[in-house]
């Protein structure tokens, strides 16, 4: 399995973050992604190669073109009236206001960002291209013959919807792919988060979408980031009802749990038929993640993995969350050694 991977990632280096109500050491550093290529190369599971680049169109498929070109330039926005430091929002609208363009990038940053966790630095912008470009080349790997891909991608991207950003994420890798799935001909595309924390932005881009289901696995909302959203009665909406499915689980599920869902998830994704399937690949569902709440173990993910090659179809592995950092990159690597590793066979025509 090849590994797409840039080392442009560096350049999201945040030193801090705002959580349980004080200042914390960041949790979504460059040592994660360097963590897991040492563990890819450590454990033979292919070359890996850098990305091509794609442009903004396959970007603009999916997310608003407003919101894409602010993300573009906020930076030196903020740079001209604040200075170097990290971007963060002056104010978050209050319900019932109009939200409409103003002139000061800390109210732009209001109106497009969630919360405090994503701050704009000087090379955001170029790492979070990057991170796409690797997506899309796993994709275009998969459009040319090969079974499955991993993107390592950084930053993460899947708490990133049509027209926001927020919780690490700037541009939604994963939903990016299977958009260019579709528009190079696949019929239907099927993403699946095995995240711990919903794939609220992947839901937002194709809710009302017949030809992309979306199923993730995730921390109950009532409980856990990003909570108002990723219930399980939202099922999709207009054209896309029932293509949307959702599968919370409380807080200290352990893998038998995890796996019931994953049964309900593999069977909804069989029953698709799809052409292509996304994972979303999260590994802070282990049990030692500091900021999650499940209890799945090292071993587990290789069985996750191999349950996964049971659809019968190529697979984009694409790198969302986890931060126990000193065992991310063997959590993630099993699941790709799984996959490799079972004996289901894809049959396919590129």
């Amino acid at each position: 399995m090849k590994t797409i991977f840039s080392a442009e990632h560096v350049l999201q280096d945040v030193k801090s973050e705002f959580y349980g109500g004080k200042w914390v050491d960041a949790f979504e550093i460059p040592r994660r992604a360097e963590l897991v290529l040492a563990e890819v190369k450590r454990a033979g599971l292919g070359p890996v190669i850098a990305q091509d680049s794609f442009g903004l169109a396959p970007v603009l498929a999916v997310h608003d073109a407003a919101f894409v070109h602010f993300l573009e330039g906020a930076w030196e926005a903020w740079k001209a009236e604040a200075g170097t430091i990290p971007a963060y929002p002056n104010i978050w609208p209050p319900r019932r206001s109009r939200m409409i363009p103003t002139v000061r990038p800390g109210a732009e940053l209001g109106r497009y960002v969630v919360d405090m966790s994503s701050p704009i630095l000087e090379g955001t912008w170029n790492a979070v291209r990057a991170a796409v470009d690797c997506a899309l080349t796993g994709a275009k790997l998969i459009n040319q013959g090969e079974t499955a891909a991993f993107a390592l991608c950084r930053p993460p991207g899947h708490h990133a919807g049509r027209d926001y950003f927020g919780g690490y994420c700037f541009l939604n890798n994963a939903a990016i792919a299977a958009q260019y799935f579709r528009d190079q001909g696949a019929s239907r595309v099927a993403v699946l988060d095995i995240d711990y924390h919903h794939g609220n932005g992947t839901q937002d881009i194709f809710y009302d979408r017949g030809d992309v289901l979306t199923v993730s696995i995730h921390g109950d909302p009532v409980q856990e980031y990003p909570y108002y959203i990723g219930f399980a009665d939202e099922i999709g909406e207009g054209a896309g009802q029932r293509t949307n499915l959702n599968l919370p689980l409380p807080w200290g599920s352990d893998y038998s749990v995890w796996n019931a869902a994953l049964d309900q998830a593999l069977e909804r994704i069989r029953a698709f038929a799809p052409d292509r399937l996304v994972v979303s690949l999260g590994v802070d569902t282990f049990k030692d993640d500091p900021i999650s709440h499940f209890r799945l173990k090292e071993q587990d993910y290789a069985q996750i993995g191999a349950r996964i090659a049971t659809v019968g179809v190529p697979v984009l592995f694409v790198m969302e969350g986890g931060y126990a950092i000193e065992a991310i990159g063997v959590n993630a690597v099993n699941v790709l050694r799984g996959f490799e590793a079972a004996p289901t066979q894809i049959a396919w025509t590129p």
